[in-house]
């Protein structure tokens, strides 16, 4: 097949594919929140259909039973923590369909990967997005420089609920407080999620096979990590290239003669280097102090509390800070601090394991299954955003990123059957 056509051969592909590319005509309308989750429900719901009923789909590896106990885990931490701080049933439902829209997907992606969706067709359908980003970019700078209203309006669809208001805007730019200069969000509810789905559509377009459509994702994926202006997105992006960069010649002999010399100069200016990289993160953090100074006063507030009133299944909901950190909820901004707080040990637990087996599991593979190697580079961008952002609230945008380490984790061994009659469609 030619590699610049690429066809949908199914319903669960059409699905997907579409999902993705009308990212901003699901933004444009306030919808996209809603679609991951819906989409997520009906494909799972189609996978356990093909289940029950026999039909070909890729066998449900131990890994992905291993993420989708653990993401139950979590409602049972969900409730059990409702429960004990007596928060009343009202609270309790809003809390499990946040779940089945946040941490569920988590899971659920995955375990859908074992439908019949190849990882072509969310690459070049991520690709398409990065196109999109790069063609649209003029309209954006124009707003600023021509001074529009940063936020045109919010989607009558927020009346379904959500974390906030920004999940349904359609914002086309913002200005950061501290330097005064723009940085943009695009279809993301702020800029450093901007910064993160940069980094995922990155690791697609360095998979995609058609040339022109590479170069198209990689300068999208780019343009999207400078115009969030996220510290984190451009310390991932640099890790992520380096990371595939290393992957190329890892088995070469040629690695190990250049990295011998440079071990042993390493160790003759160890402290100048270490003095070096302490004062760049110095740097980085000074970058927009007031941010830096608003997340750690968020963690700390968050670990004192969870350690002193509720350390094992924690307050059950998200509550809003003091006027210190600007009112931001407790926990915000960190993966595992909100966990702690809201969830508890338990909830952290839960999480921590199944990124552990998952990284134990594609380490094993990662020389022998090029997928792999990608799975890893998908789950090393979760595991730094986790020190950035809470996962569950981004899940929707990040899921085609779970679909692909979902594909990764399936058995060297297991086969798809073939259909008969697939049907093709041209995108």
């Amino acid at each position: 097949m030619d590699p610049q056509t690429i066809t949908a051969q199914n319903a669960d592909e059409r699905i997907v594919y579409k999902a993705i590319v009308y990212s901003y005509l699901f933004w444009l309308i306030g919808g996209l929140y809603i679609v991951a989750p819906v989409i997520a429900w009906i494909l799972f719901c189609r996978l356990l259909v093909k289940k029950i009923s026999y039909q070909p789909a890729h066998a449900i590896s131990l890994t992905h039973y291993v993420w989708l106990f653990g993401m139950w885990v979590m409602l049972m931490a969900l409730i059990v923590g409702h429960l004990e701080q007596s928060l009343g049933i009202a609270k309790l439902i809003k809390s499990s369909i946040g779940w089945a829209k946040g941490w569920a997907l988590l899971a659920i992606f995955p375990a859908v990967a074992c439908l019949d969706i190849r990882p072509q067709i969310i690459y070049r359908a991520c690709c398409q997005v990065c196109k999109h980003t790069v063609l649209l970019l003029p309209i954006f700078l124009l707003a600023w420089i021509i001074r529009l209203p940063s936020t045109l309006y919010v989607s009558p669809l927020s009346i379904i609920g959500g974390p906030g208001p920004e999940f349904f805007s359609l914002s086309l730019y913002e200005i950061d407080p501290g330097s005064g200069i723009p940085r943009w969000r695009l279809f993301t509810p702020w800029a450093p999620a901007l910064g993160m789905l940069g980094n995922l559509y990155f690791i697609f377009a360095l998979q995609e096979s058609s040339s022109q459509w590479k170069r198209w994702g990689v300068i999208g994926s780019l343009l999207m990590v400078l115009m969030s202006q996220s510290r984190l997105a451009l310390i991932c992006y640099l890790a992520l290239f380096g990371y595939f960069s290393m992957l190329k010649f890892v088995r070469s002999p040629i690695l190990y003669f250049v990295l011998c010399p440079v071990i042993l100069a390493t160790g003759f200016v160890g402290e100048s280097i270490l003095n070096k990289i302490s004062m760049s993160i110095a740097a980085v953090k000074s970058a927009r102090a007031d941010s830096t100074r608003v997340r750690q006063a968020l963690a700390d507030i968050a670990v004192e509390r969870w350690w002193n009133e509720a350390v094992l299944f924690g307050h059950g909901i998200v509550e809003r800070g003091p006027h210190m950190v600007e009112y931001m909820p407790i926990g915000s901004h960190h993966t595992w601090y909100g966990l702690l707080f809201v969830k508890g040990l338990v909830g952290a637990i839960a999480l921590a394991v199944p990124m552990l087996v998952t990284f134990i599991v594609l380490m094993i593979n990662i020389f022998t299954r090029p997928l792999a190697k990608v799975g890893m580079a998908i789950l090393m961008l979760l595991m730094l955003y986790t020190f950035g952002e809470n996962l569950e609230i981004l899940a929707y945008l990040f899921w085609p990123g779970l679909i692909i380490l979902g594909k990764a984790l399936i058995a060297d061994n297991d086969t798809m059957p073939t259909e008969k009659g697939k049907e093709h469609i041209s995108t």
